[in-house]
């Protein structure tokens, strides 16, 4: 195997990590925290990226000299309006099953089913797509058998800042001090003073806007259809059991390691060989660390 094929394969693995890490950094916050099986999620990330499309489509009606700009206000509003749904849906709707895992997974699975309806009667069965912006177009050479699209750099980049973002989030503020509070012990938490109904209610919210950003930067990668959410939502389940759903920089080596396995193992292997190779090292790695690889300690 060539030099340029290997970079070029573990570069593949790079950019499907970002699609993984960002939707499963917001399901392992929500997971870890409130024990939800959220499997709406997946439609969560494609209203993100409909949201996207949407606002691609009001830059080039409204305001065309600006389209180079949208991309940035796009993954602004898919967080906006994904957080503002999660907050609402947390609030009248998975507040009342916690402590019921069995009920809160078949509950979201019907409400995953209602919104992808509601995408097909909203944009309609046929996938949609995004204009790249003018500095997103081409590719960049460092060799001449080398070439990395820009889009995919871009995705690479914001994942770093949403990361970032997220760490600062939790390790650097009050708010993030309640939230590891509230996951570590809840009881003790609610005893000190910690509103943890209005933590569970802020931490969904967050994590449902994370989606969001995965949707919005998922634009840049393929089109949008009423079932892409689908396509991720049992690989984004399988990284943050992998990895563990109380350690954030478990889900993020996770979804890394899954995501490099998925890249060489396709190119190597056929596209299910590959799933069934990851499935079957997960369930093994999970037969000797029930908690997942990278499992924080935490007090119950």
């Amino acid at each position: 195997m060539s030099f340029d094929i290997a970079v070029m394969q573990a570069f593949n693995g790079l950019s499907l990590f970002t699609v993984l890490a960002l939707m499963a950094l917001g399901l392992a916050i929500v997971f870890g925290l409130m024990g939800v099986i959220n499997m709406a999620h997946g439609e969560l990330m494609a209203m993100g990226a409909y949201t996207t499309y949407l606002t691609a489509l009001i830059f080039e009606r409204c305001a065309p000299t600006l389209m180079a700009f949208y991309l940035p206000v796009a993954v602004v509003m898919a967080f906006a309006v994904t957080f503002a749904f999660g907050l609402t849906l947390e609030r009248s709707f998975i507040r009342f099953l916690y402590n019921r895992p069995l009920d809160t997974m078949l509950a979201t699975w019907g409400l995953s089913l209602i919104l992808q309806q509601a995408f097909r009667s909203l944009f309609g069965p046929r996938e949609v797509g995004v204009p790249s912006p003018p500095w997103l177009t081409g590719a960049w050479q460092p060799t001449s058998g080398i070439s990395i699209p820009l889009s995919r750099l871009f995705i690479v980049g914001l994942t770093v800042v949403v990361g970032c973002a997220l760490y600062r989030l939790l390790f650097g503020t009050r708010w993030g001090l309640r939230i590891r509070a509230v996951t570590q012990n809840r009881a003790m938490s609610g005893a000190v003073g910690i509103d943890t109904a209005r933590v569970d209610a802020v931490t969904f919210a967050i994590g449902s806007g994370l989606a969001g950003v995965a949707g919005s930067a998922f634009t840049m990668l393929a089109s949008t259809g009423p079932v892409t959410g689908q396509q991720y939502i049992v690989d984004t389940f399988i990284v943050v059991v992998f990895g563990g759903v109380e350690s954030l920089l478990g889900t993020f080596l996770s979804a890394f390691t899954i995501a490099q396995m998925q890249s060489w193992l396709e190119f190597m292997l056929t596209g299910s060989m590959a799933k069934a190779s990851i499935l079957l090292c997960v369930i093994v790695v999970l037969y000797f660390r029930p908690a997942g690889l990278f499992a924080a300690k935490v007090r119950r």
